[in-house]
């Protein structure tokens, strides 16, 4: 076992222990005058696909008693980039009435005004805090800090996490999606709807023309967002079992209930000069939550969450916005129509929620638009059974171990 971590560690996309052939690859056991004492046969099964588990089997016996065999079996993995509840590339405000269940980092300085129950990590030691997270004039904050309760919890610096990385995955999931999924390529519509079924079934339809919802962001002011649908055509049905992934070069809009593994993905290539948004216009939800379901909507922009979603909002999902933010616009704003719908009750996330910038949902305290309620909760299952085609991130380490 120990032998194969090593190898691993200096070729970590070799699961045919250097051959080229299937295995099991038998190995020899030496004593320190350079006898052999023994012998361990390997055998190595490689990560299925979309997966990056993979599980070594060694079975060990000695020259003495050849007959006498022992085995190990382990599984060993890359731990995805799910292994957060929040994992940001810049800095963010936690506000007060946001409870996290669930670890927390970002490569930027936090203010934490929130409950949280799990570890809270940023990469700096000392950041420049502006109007994102609460200062002005600017000023010198640490990398954490704010009223945010127990303060054993924070710890900072820590090394950064790389999403210059996330670019070269998505590469590989329009390959993934072409040869075993579903890929949908640039169209002259509005783009595409996924709504998944109960019976194990989703529908892909062809947006034919959208309705305008006005709203307001502080970076663009009032904005016209052609997020409601008003007609769409069908383009198929799909088994969900049978599809792991699912990418579209147009805007995605997603809903429903998700019976099997899959992953998402909103991304037009060149990655460099193009951005994808996704809107989530009603609940996104496991069928069950046993483990065995693990669903990714990647965003090559932003995802962002409707004006008219239900009052209590659920999402079961590893949500990641690769160059953008998870938001919801105001839409209680004076010149952009404020609408009914501005304040919901509830926003319910259990997954995780990764951005490049600073997410947010909610305008003012308590809240004009947003959620007078938010439970963010981690799905531990991510770590190392993430959705199919999640990016990676850091070294193989120990999953199991059976005898």
């Amino acid at each position: 076992i120990n032998y194969y971590r090593w190898h691993l560690a200096h070729a970590p996309n070799d699961f045919t222990n250097g051959t080229g052939q299937p295995g099991p690859y038998n190995k020899s056991i030496k004593d320190p005058q350079g006898d052999i004492v023994g012998y361990y046969d390997l055998e190595i099964t490689p990560p299925q696909s979309g997966s990056s588990i993979v599980v070594i089997k060694s079975t060990g016996w000695d020259t003495q008693n050849p007959d006498i065999k022992r085995s190990i079996t382990v599984q060993y993995g890359k731990p995805s980039m799910a292994q957060y509840a929040f994992l940001h590339n810049s800095n963010i405000w936690l506000g007060t009435g946001l409870e996290i269940f669930g670890p927390v980092h970002s490569n930027g300085g936090i203010r934490n005004d929130a409950i949280n129950h799990s570890l809270v990590t940023s990469s700096l030691d000392i950041y420049t805090c502006g109007s994102e997270t609460g200062c002005s004039p600017s000023q010198s904050k640490s990398g954490i800090w704010g009223s945010g309760s127990d303060k054993t919890l924070w710890d900072f610096p820590q090394t950064p996490v790389d999403f210059n990385a996330i670019s070269v995955d998505l590469a590989n999931m329009k390959i993934a999606a072409q040869q075993k999924g579903v890929y949908l390529g640039v169209s002259g519509s509005w783009g595409h709807h996924l709504v998944f079924n109960s019976n194990g079934t989703f529908n892909v339809y062809n947006v034919t023309n959208t309705s305008n919802r006005r709203g307001y962001d502080t970076s663009g002011g009032c904005l016209n967002l052609y997020q409601g649908i008003s007609s769409q055509s069908l383009i198929g049905t799909y088994q969900q079992n049978q599809i792991p992934i699912i990418l579209s070069e147009n805007t995605i809009w997603v809903d429903g209930i998700i019976t099997s593994p899959i992953q998402i993905v909103g991304a037009r290539f060149p990655i460099e000069t193009n951005n994808i948004n996704i809107w989530i216009n009603n609940n996104f939800t496991y069928q069950n939550m046993d483990g065995s379901i693990q669903a990714g909507i990647i965003a090559q922009n932003d995802i962002i969450f409707a004006r008219n979603i239900p009052d209590s909002f659920t999402i079961h999902a590893a949500l990641l916005a690769q160059k953008g933010r998870i938001m919801r616009h105001n839409y209680n704003n004076s010149s952009c129509n404020p609408s009914s719908y501005a304040v919901r009750n509830n926003l319910n996330v259990y997954g995780t929620i990764i951005s490049a910038q600073k997410s947010y949902w909610n305008w003012g305290s308590p809240p004009t638009s947003g959620f007078e309620n938010r439970n963010i909760t981690y799905d531990g299952n991510l770590l190392y059974s993430p959705p199919p085609y999640f990016p990676t991130s850091g070294e193989y380490s120990f999953i199991s171990w059976t005898e």
